[in-house]
């Protein structure tokens, strides 16, 4: 996994702050493979209530971690467990939990 502690940190703490304590979020993409270079950061943020304008609160956590990790691509889908697409199995089979 090619991530930083402190990007690590950064992310959980501040996914938290806009989520919840009960928040997850995964590392999915080419990030997750330590063979690869570069790539952004692509996230999946798990939670167990109703986000209500998800592509809003997608945009706007993924605007503070640019704000605080630099500027970098950062890709932030949301699953809330209520409209699950592809791209939210195929994260959850080939991605990874972020632990701090």
């Amino acid at each position: 996994m090619r991530i930083s502690p402190f990007e690590t940190r950064t992310i959980l703490q501040t996914a938290r702050r806009e989520f919840g304590e009960q928040v997850e979020v995964w590392l999915f993409g080419s990030r997750t493979d330590d063979a690869r270079h570069g790539g952004d950061l692509d996230l999946m943020v798990i939670v167990s209530h109703p986000v209500p304008n998800k592509a809003e609160q997608a945009a706007r956590f993924a605007a503070s971690l640019q704000w605080q990790l630099g500027d970098q691509k950062i890709d932030v889908i949301i699953d809330d467990g209520e409209s699950l697409m592809p791209v939210h199995r195929a994260a959850r089979q080939a991605g990874m939990p972020l632990r701090c």
